[in-house]
């Protein structure tokens, strides 16, 4: 999924979930030096998320986006005390989107990371790096 389209369906998805009182793209929140991602209010905070991407293998930017539908990735509900990165990538797994492959937190790979974030993987081979800002 390409980050325009992610970025349609992940706003499509955090809005549905419990909790959340307000969801937007970067731009509709007025940041205008990032080019895709979300901000989301969720209790009292705030959370910015960064979407990049790269694409499937073989695939061009002047190509059509080809989806690929398959088993979906699948996770529980969040829960309110849920870190960020485990609270998304539960709001993604729960929706349960057939071209989504899986999710990784970076902080729970087996080589660790200092850093907090989540890949999404499609079943097409292209990727999406979310993070927080």
């Amino acid at each position: 999924m390409r980050p325009e389209r992610f970025q349609g369906w992940l706003i499509d998805t955090v809005k549905n979930t419990p909790g959340v009182s307000r969801v937007q793209s970067f731009a509709e929140a007025g940041e205008t030096d990032l080019p895709f991602g979300i901000t989301l209010t969720r209790g009292d905070r705030e959370e910015r998320w960064q979407i990049t991407h790269q694409l499937g293998e073989g695939e061009k930017h002047e190509h059509v986006e080809k989806g690929v539908a398959d088993t979906p990735f699948s996770a529980p509900a969040p829960k309110p005390d849920d870190t960020t990165d485990a609270w998304l990538t539960a709001a993604i797994g729960a929706a349960e989107c057939p071209e989504i492959a899986r999710v990784e937190r970076w902080a729970t790979r087996p080589q660790g990371s200092s850093q907090t974030g989540l890949t999404v993987f499609h079943h097409n081979s292209s990727r999406n790096f979310v993070r927080p800002l």
